[in-house]
């Protein structure tokens, strides 16, 4: 029997052609779209090309019908908001910064999409990122980096499972970007020229604070900016505003650009500082999944990446008796910002990955 594969279909080009790919390779695909959203109003913010807006469920529905193959809608409201955007609220709430593409890819596009799936009988899922799925020689699975470094989605896959890799496709990893819309095109998909979505799909305004505003119905107290010696520069927003590294719309007018240093909960501050003072070459990293290993051995040699459009730099790794991890890179790296995901590579692959903390935690 051909084996029986779901794919996350977001009405672009990458994930419909993993499914045209899928059907050319002999496996029977199944295309499904999940609708994410709390309610239909939000849809319509993201109609120009979003991956949840209500044209990409138009979208995917005609390939689905050039490609022959069934194709659903299926609801996963209740995760995305749970996983997704309470998780987003909390850790700005708490004054990190957190990737949600990151949490929609462990909790809603893979473990609830895989369960449902296997539900209906599937065999595997599949989606549409640039990134391969190899098997290593000590059995565990991991992550490789795509054969595109420009396109490369590995840092925001880091923290699946091994049962989720053991059942996951991704045919686009072996592909470039071209390629994929040349295969489109010559497939004769409709979304063949359909433009990249880039932005966090429930805020396509970039105002995460309103969005903040709006869900938790708060409003959040300004404060003092402050430089690193505790003298009052101004008034900041709110700490919800505001991000490590950042420069625009502080209202402060100085002799040398000025960033976000560090945010500060139990006083309501801002730290402002240099460009310079933003270098570190340590960091502690919480909530560990290790995917090419099942742990590691002290003084691991890896690459580290602590952002998705860093290009990754020389560390050593020490796991910590508390289950953290100690980073400590070669060179000193610019602004890494508590709650965004540290990921560590060997050999081209995902070795673990966690979350950047503020400090070690005890």
């Amino acid at each position: 029997m051909k084996k029986k594969v779901v794919v996350g279909m977001s009405g672009g080009v990458d994930s419909s052609v993993a499914a045209y790919l899928l059907k050319e390779q002999g496996y029977d695909v199944i295309g499904v779209t999940m609708q994410i959203w709390q309610d239909e109003d939000v849809f319509k913010q993201s109609q120009e090309g979003g991956c949840c807006g209500l044209s990409a469920v138009e979208d995917a529905r005609r390939v689905a019908a050039v490609l022959d193959i069934p194709y659903y809608v299926m609801n996963f409201k209740a995760d995305f908001k749970k996983y997704v955007i309470d998780y987003f609220v909390s850790e700005y709430e708490r004054a990190y910064t957190p990737n949600p593409c990151i949490a929609c890819n462990r909790y809603v596009k893979w473990e609830s999409l895989l369960h449902r799936s296997l539900e209906i009988g599937a065999d595997y899922i599949a989606t549409g990122h640039y990134a391969r799925i190899a098997q290593l020689p000590n059995g565990r699975y991991t992550i490789a980096n795509s054969v595109t470094a420009e396109k490369d989605q590995t840092y925001a896959l880091y923290n699946l499972t091994q049962e989720q890799l053991r059942r996951t496709l991704m045919p686009v990893g072996e592909y470039e970007k071209p390629q994929i819309r040349r295969i489109a095109e010559e497939a004769g998909l409709p979304v063949a020229h359909k433009s990249d979505s880039q932005d966090i799909c429930f805020v396509p305004d970039h105002d995460y604070a309103s969005f903040i505003e709006n869900e938790t119905g708060k409003t959040y107290e300004p404060g003092n900016f402050v430089d690193e010696s505790g003298n009052i520069l101004g008034r900041h927003k709110g700490l919800i505003h505001y991000t490590i590294g950042q420069r625009k719309g502080l209202g402060i007018t100085a002799a040398t650009p000025l960033f976000v240093k560090e945010l500060r909960p139990a006083t309501n501050e801002v730290v402002i500082s240099t460009n310079e003072s933003l270098f570190s070459d340590t960091c502690y990293i919480s909530d560990i999944n290790y995917m090419a290993q099942e742990h590691i051995t002290p003084d691991t040699r890896s690459i580290g990446k602590v952002r998705y459009s860093h290009r990754g730099a020389d560390c050593t790794l020490t796991p910590m008796e508390n289950g953290m991890i100690k980073c400590v890179f070669d060179e000193p790296q610019r602004a890494m910002t508590p709650g965004q995901a540290a990921v560590f590579y060997q050999d081209g692959h995902v070795l673990c990955g966690g979350t950047i903390e503020k400090m070690m935690v005890n």
